[in-house]
């Protein structure tokens, strides 16, 4: 480190940890939970700027404060840098152009921001490029809006510098904030939402791959469309042609779709969501598969269990659940919540068949995830071939050291 960020580091207020416990640290990650400090120097406020230092007095980085929160200290530099407007432009631009490598911020949706890989812990922000969807047959002139979350008190208490900083970099006509997440509770913050700059239309049409889907920015799920999985749906859209597909969990239909996009004979979509299945139900028709699409509403366990009755078989089964495992207490019975769909959807598939089987929760980790499956597999008396395993696309970079930024575990496998 630069000797004049050791002497800025000193002047402000200081943690210092207990000792042994720096190496986590070291090797990337960012958060400091309460259990591990030895003392703070200084009395800091709620969501100052604090330095972190070993217990030998080594500086580790810099980070913003919570006294309210178990994770004490979620670290945004590595030096002494303050966490102000020259800051934050740095950080987005560096964000965006990570981002550039492998897509067209002018073209194409994507995440701009993905919270502390980014060095920006607690703030997401996704953008999204299309035309406004006023419900008429010609589509409007193509925008980009920014959807934001700030789901740290660190980036909440800095959340006018942050907009300014964004509306300069990406020059969005709107950027509306989606900080709904129950995570906001354990830093002590209430759920926030609304237009933060310009104007956000209700919905807005995007493009993924030859499909179009209409995006509610202001009520969708998080930031109004699941873009991690984007990858993943063009995929499992190349074993869709001529088959009979089964698309579980399927939210606004994004699997679904572009399987009736690539050829699909049939697409059954299940969702619990009355909102859910509408919003599917239109993308089909803005696609022109409306006549080979239908939804059901229903609890997938349950349906699930009555398709095995009723002796359905499928070609294809896409199974996308929402994070089972919130927490490592849940595990356990994560897994036996996710051994049932994997189980019963093995069962529905025709010999040959294609199985996408997906989990979104970081505490759910790979050994758990591909056990379960092979379990499964072995109390239905099939056996698996793995065509590829895959994780969250691009814009949702994985860093070394902080094993939260792996959180999407996506398999495509053939059923034997």
């Amino acid at each position: 480190m630069r000797d004049k960020d050791v002497t800025s580091s000193r002047r402000g207020f200081r943690a210092v940890l207990k000792p042994r416990e720096e190496l986590r640290i070291k090797r990337g990650h960012p958060w400091v939970y309460d259990n591990e400090i030895a003392f703070v120097e200084g009395s800091p406020p709620p969501g100052a700027e604090v330095s972190l230092f070993d217990s030998k007095a080594s500086f580790l980085g810099k980070g913003f404060f919570n006294p309210s929160s178990k994770i004490r200290l979620r670290l945004y530099s590595r030096t002494g840098e303050k966490a102000d407007k020259a800051f934050f432009e740095k950080a987005f631009s560096e964000a965006l152009a990570w981002r550039r490598r492998f897509f067209d911020d002018k073209k194409e949706s994507q995440r701009i921001v993905f919270g502390e890989a980014d060095n920006l812990p607690g703030l997401i922000v996704d953008l999204f490029v299309g035309q406004v969807d006023a419900g008429k047959p010609e589509p409007g002139p193509v925008g980009r809006w920014l959807s934001c979350q700030f789901l740290s008190l660190g980036v909440e208490l800095r959340k006018a510098e942050i907009v300014r900083s964004l509306a300069g970099i990406l020059a969005p006509d709107g950027i509306v904030e989606r900080s709904e997440a129950p995570v906001r509770a354990l830093e002590g913050l209430e759920a926030s939402s609304g237009v933060l700059y310009g104007t956000v239309p209700g919905n807005v049409l995007i493009r993924e791959g030859e499909a179009v889907f209409s995006v509610d920015l202001s009520e969708g799920q998080k930031t109004g469309w699941f873009l991690d999985q984007r990858a993943n749906r063009a995929a499992a859209a190349r074993f869709a042609r001529g088959a009979k597909v089964l698309d579980v969990f399927c939210n606004q239909g994004g699997f679904g779709i572009l399987a009736a996009k690539a050829g699909a004979a049939q697409v059954l979509a299940v969702d619990s969501s009355r909102g859910a299945l509408a919003a599917a139900a239109r993308n089909a028709v803005l696609n022109g598969v409306g006549s080979r699409y239908s939804t059901v509403e229903a609890n997938a366990f349950d349906y699930l269990r009555n398709l095995e009755k009723e002796k359905a078989k499928f070609d294809l089964i896409i199974l996308d659940p929402p994070a089972f495992a919130k927490s490592r207490s849940s595990v356990e019975q994560a897994y036996k919540g996710y051994k049932e769909i994997n189980l019963r959807a093995m069962r529905l598939l025709n010999r040959g068949g294609i199985l996408v089987s997906c989990s979104c929760s970081y505490w759910f980790d790979e050994h758990r995830f591909e056990t379960m499956v092979e379990d499964a597999a072995f109390d239905c008396g099939r056996r698996i071939r793995l065509i590829e395993a895959r994780t969250q696309d691009m814009d949702h970079p994985i860093v070394s050291g902080y094993g939260e930024s792996k959180y999407l575990k996506c398999r495509i496998m053939e059923l034997r």
